[in-house]
């Protein structure tokens, strides 16, 4: 394999790693609230911390400093948008998945997400779209929404129309965000990371405090586990898996690189299975193939540029 039919292949499989690591947080926040009693928002601000103490650690150690500086010096706005937009995209996820469920908060948002990036390309390039892309979109899609039903029935829909508004919106600042970064792709992931999860983190920190004292909710716990898990969601699923993102960025599309993180209700849906005791529908396993199908045809297409 030549170095240039290697690196989108590389990038690809840096995205869909981090597919497969966001799949881990539904379930470390569930334990994270049955043991500790802390809301999303009051983990969210923990998590974001977390995740920027370990990029700054990482940023030292690697001498990225001066990088770091660089990027805000020639991008600073555009850096800070996609960070914005990426805890834009993390809070209103949290509002719809107590506004609607997680089901189908996690269908709404990352279903509408690559449907959207398509719209701007044919916009942008005024064309459709190729036949076998356009196929691979509706494959993830039925998928997403085949395991979206298996787990509807929780009945957690207390204000749907809230609920659907703001899952299409959180999906909307998660394609634009990963829209943004396509021109940022001459930094590594690391410093990208470091510099746009900082912004993210001071949006996070700020709404998870407000809402923790505007509803009295608690900001601590005394249980170890709780901390530890808190620990991962930050270093692991926010830091670790935002720099894998960025680092596939760099030569994978935005419009492949959403459908390739699909892969994160996949992870989610075996480790429910496997870990956690649930039952493995028809449904669940039937979109599971088809979500693992159509990001296995992403690396049948021909070559594309390196995003711009």
């Amino acid at each position: 394999m030549s170095a240039a039919t290697a690196a989108p292949w590389r990038g690809l499989a840096l995205v869909c790693a981090a597919g497969v690591v966001w799949g881990t947080i539904g379930p470390g926040v569930d334990v994270v609230d049955d043991r500790s009693g802390m809301s999303v928002w009051v983990v969210g601000a923990y998590r974001a911390t977390a995740a920027v103490l370990a990029l700054l650690v990482a940023v030292a150690v690697t001498g990225r400093a001066a990088r770091c500086r660089a990027l805000l010096a020639a991008h600073g706005p555009r850096a800070v948008a996609v960070g914005v937009l990426t805890a834009t995209f993390m809070v209103l996820f949290f509002v719809a998945v107590v506004s609607v469920g997680v089901s189908v908060a996690t269908v709404l948002a990352l279903g509408w997400a690559p449907v959207l990036l398509q719209v701007i390309r044919v916009v942008r390039e005024r064309r459709p779209p190729p036949t076998l892309e356009v196929l691979t979109v509706l494959a993830a899609l039925a998928g997403l929404l085949l395991i979206g039903l298996a787990g509807a029935g929780d009945g957690s829909a207390s204000r749907p129309v809230l609920g659907v508004v703001t899952a299409l919106a959180s999906g909307t600042a998660y394609a634009l965000s990963a829209e943004a970064v396509g021109s940022l792709h001459e930094h590594d992931g690391l410093t990208l990371a470091a510099v746009t999860m900082s912004v993210a983190a001071v949006v996070l920190v700020v709404c998870g405090g407000v809402v923790a004292a505007a509803r009295g909710e608690a900001v601590t716990s005394d249980d170890p586990v709780s901390w530890l898990l808190v620990v991962y969601l930050g270093v692991g699923t926010m830091a670790l898996a935002y720099v894998l993102l960025y680092a596939g960025l760099r030569t994978t599309p935005s419009r492949t690189a959403v459908v390739a993180t699909l892969l994160e209700p996949v992870t989610a849906v075996l480790i429910a299975v496997l870990l956690l005791g649930e039952r493995l529908t028809l449904a669940g396993a039937l979109g599971a193939a088809l979500i693992v199908a159509a990001v296995g045809s992403l690396g049948l297409r021909p070559a594309e540029p390196a995003p711009q």
